[in-house]
């Protein structure tokens, strides 16, 4: 009978750990995609606009244009992600920020825009 007892309470705390694993899986992800910009003030700004919830990790780099996110699907999808990013005036491979956004970005992070 002791026995018993002793093997199932390891059984049953691995059974809790791999379901309890197999259920975050599911939800984190990390995505590259391409934002314009110049400098380390728009690496401010970019990274700024994802400090939100759901984003664990957000880190643009100016030379190669490449912003790699990691993120809770369930509480922000890609799609608000590049969102937000456009919303402070920086295009990226999804959306094209607004003319007025743009303009109010310093003159050093004023990006050559594609037509």
């Amino acid at each position: 009978m002791k026995i018993e007892k002793v093997m199932g309470v390891p059984l049953l705390f691995a059974i809790v750990v791999l379901l309890n694993g197999c259920g975050n899986s599911n939800s984190n992800s990390k995505v590259e995609f391409k934002v314009w910009g110049n400098c380390g003030m728009c690496e401010e700004t970019i990274e700024g606009s994802l400090k939100v919830d759901g984003i664990s990790d957000a880190e643009w780099d100016k030379d190669t244009k490449l912003m790699k996110v990691s993120f809770d699907s369930t509480k922000i999808s890609l799609d608000q992600i590049q969102k937000k990013i456009a919303d402070v005036g920086y295009d990226n491979d999804k959306y094209k920020a607004d003319d007025s956004a743009y303009n109010k970005l310093h003159e050093c992070c004023q990006y050559e825009r594609k037509q």
